[in-house]
């Protein structure tokens, strides 16, 4: 039976927060590198500009198949974390016995992750109509024949897959800070937001942007970098009066884990897995091997981010 807090953490939190706070302060800085540097590698080692200017000689471009095994492998890490990171915390913090019984009588997590799931795609509807109308609307000759995805529904794709990303990273630095397992729940994080950092990163890396917005992918990187150390600093500060059990949070964390669970899942199943595995007929039609190795990458990646869920 979980403890339903009032809206302050007790006594022993309150010390155990404070005997780690150096600590937690440390993990601040921890998590910003792990993260950071997470999202930045695919993203520089794919431009060549940037590769030319970290390494010469290009020794510091990553070899074709780092870059696909970090693509697939972000994909299946997206999809675990909105399962086992997202989906799965939000249903326990809508159901839980400290709300409500009005909250435990209709599954809202489920409900608000598909309303999350189609309000996605209908932004995705809006974004391409809006990218080929710019392109002129194809003829009746042309119409049959399989049409590019435009960049620009590509980028509003890769730009809602952040959005949910650094929701969720938020909302994971101020568990950190108000966690009493903060140790271990630490040392976990740090794998967890490389990991993710990997997957956001490789697909940051995937879009092709006009050269004079090539920074673009390298803000996306940083930004998702100090996602979890601006909300593990948000939670340092309101320590003495947050706690997760309270009915407030519970539902606030709830509601906006749902929501990024159906970002995250209409990302990774529509946007990765179909467009960049069955749509392709290199990979479906092509060497078995490469279609092994793919969907391989693609369970490993879930699979870590559920092993990693065990603890975190």
């Amino acid at each position: 039976m979980p403890t339903c807090s009032s809206g302050t953490p007790g006594d022993s939190a309150l010390n155990d927060s404070d005997s780690v706070l150096g600590l937690r302060i440390a993990a601040l800085f921890v998590i910003l590198a792990a993260s950071t540097i997470g999202a930045l590698l695919p993203v520089l080692t794919a431009n060549p500009k940037y590769a030319a200017a970290l390494g010469h000689g290009g020794w510091f471009r990553m070899p074709v198949a780092v870059t696909e095994f970090l693509t697939y492998f972000g994909s299946g890490v997206i999809i675990g974390t909105a399962f086992i990171h997202l989906l799965s915390p939000a249903i326990d913090a809508l159901s839980s016995p400290c709300l409500s019984e009005g909250w435990q009588d209709y599954p809202y997590a489920l409900g608000l992750c598909l309303i999350s799931i189609l309000s996605i795609f209908i932004v995705e509807i809006i974004a391409m109509r809006c990218a080929y109308r710019t392109r002129g609307v194809p003829n009746q000759e042309t119409a049959t024949e399989k049409p590019e995805s435009p960049t620009s529904a590509h980028i509003v794709g890769i730009v809602i897959l952040e959005f949910g990303a650094i929701l969720h990273s938020v909302l994971i630095g101020l568990t950190l800070a108000a966690s009493p397992n903060f140790k271990l729940l630490f040392a976990v994080l740090v794998i967890h937001q490389v990991f993710e950092g990997l997957g956001i990163g490789s697909r940051l890396a995937s879009v092709e942007f006009p050269p004079r917005y090539s920074y673009v992918p390298v803000i996306g990187a940083i930004i998702f970098g100090l996602s979890t150390p601006m909300g593990l600093a948000i939670g340092l500060a309101v320590r003495t009066a947050y706690s997760p059990d309270d009915p407030e949070a519970l539902i606030v964390s709830g509601i906006l884990d749902s929501l990024s669970a159906g970002i995250l899942l209409y990302t990774g199943l529509v946007e990765l897995l179909a467009h960049e595995i069955l749509f392709r007929e290199e990979i479906i039609c092509g060497p078995a091997r490469k279609l092994v190795l793919v969907v391989t990458w693609v369970v490993l990646g879930c699979s870590m981010m559920a092993l990693l869920g065990r603890w975190l």
